[in-house]
């Protein structure tokens, strides 16, 4: 997947992670991109069309698919963190809105554009969908329940020809994790990461130094081998049918 001439539409682009991966798509030669946000960003480059779009609401998501003639990669980016509190029902269910839900509706909407192009999808998670966080309960709950959607689209759309990828950064140096107390990566770097690893067709890309301590133990470990060997059955229902 090489990022020049792409089309790209990338969620949550009005700070942070989301706005360095505009600017890492646009310099590294992408021929559009698509930059939501519930409050978008205005951009000098032409390259960028700004999209008003809270992926929570659905009439957001029609309008955006109407505007959007093509796609080969969605980010869905988009995400919260703003609840402390494993007792607060109301506030899981914000989070799965967000995290599990907007990114499941998004590619829904998006998936006949991206079957068209042969494209690929990338989730940004994190580190706590593999381990709770448990200081922030919700947000690591949303996560786990995305990933678990991102290795199910895998096996169910390989099929297709789109590939999908999921990305598991630690701490980034963002307004979401200015509370958090622990050494954080750049914007900047881990879009480069990103992208990086989207490029190498890494399934799960680990784009900064406190997640890549991971990657190695990861990708030949069991949970690993378990999703490759439960994503065959895939073929086999294919083949019944």
């Amino acid at each position: 997947m090489n990022i020049t001439g792409k089309t790209i539409l990338i969620t949550g682009t009005n700070r942070g992670l989301g706005k360095a991966l505009v600017e890492e798509a646009l310099r590294r030669g992408a021929k559009r991109v698509y930059a939501s946000a519930r409050i978008p960003m205005d951009y000098t480059d032409q390259r960028v069309t700004p999209l008003t779009l809270d992926i929570t609401n659905a009439t957001h998501i029609q309008e955006a698919v109407e505007k959007v003639t093509s796609v080969d990669i969605l980010i869905n980016n988009a995400s919260i963190a703003r609840s402390f509190d494993v007792n607060d029902r109301t506030a899981i269910e914000e989070h799965l809105a967000v995290i599990f839900f907007g990114t499941y509706d998004m590619t829904q909407a998006f998936l006949p554009l991206l079957t068209r192009s042969q494209g690929a999808i990338v989730n940004v998670l994190s580190m706590a969908a593999l381990a709770a966080l448990p200081i922030v309960p919700p947000y690591s709950i949303a996560k786990a329940a995305a990933f678990n959607l991102t290795q199910s689209l895998r096996a169910l759309l390989a099929g297709q020809g789109v590939s999908v990828h999921a990305v598991l950064p630690g701490p980034i140096d963002t307004e979401m994790s200015r509370s958090l107390d622990a050494p954080k990566a750049s914007p900047e770097s881990v879009a480069r990461a990103l992208f990086d690893g989207l490029e190498k067709g890494e399934e799960e890309i680990f784009p900064d130094p406190a997640s890549e301590s991971l990657a190695e133990s990861w990708r030949s470990g069991a949970v690993k081998e378990l999703e490759r060997q439960s994503a065959t059955l895939v073929a086999v229902e294919v083949d019944k049918s």
